[in-house]
């Protein structure tokens, strides 16, 4: 019983730890995407009532973005912590480039 206690408080400092590594992670960008430009793309990349188009704010700093950076990015497990605690789309985020006239790497 001790031991399941003591794997489920390591398993959750753990969990806090990671959603605070990325946080802080953000807080200065990401593959030359600023926690402003971010910001800015998150409504069009929501999971609940995402906007048609992205703003021209996010598409710029889409276009100052290091996107072959995003594309490799994307399948980190900060990344997918991040989409989780922001409530982010990442099929609608990998989308965004695309709806900004900016071509992903064929990778990507």
């Amino acid at each position: 019983m001790a031991k399941a206690q003591a794997t489920t408080t390591t398993v959750a400092v753990l969990a806090v730890a990671v959603v605070l590594a990325a946080s802080a992670g953000l807080a200065h960008g990401i593959c030359n995407l600023s926690d402003a430009g971010l910001q800015a793309c998150k409504p069009a990349a929501a999971v609940r009532n995402p906007t048609d188009t992205p703003s021209s704010q996010c598409c710029a700093a889409l276009a100052a973005a290091d996107l072959p950076c995003l594309c490799r990015y994307k399948g980190s497990a900060g990344a997918r912590v991040w989409v989780r605690f922001y409530g982010i789309d990442l099929n609608r985020a990998m989308a965004l480039p695309g709806k900004c006239g900016l071509t992903l790497p064929a990778h990507c």
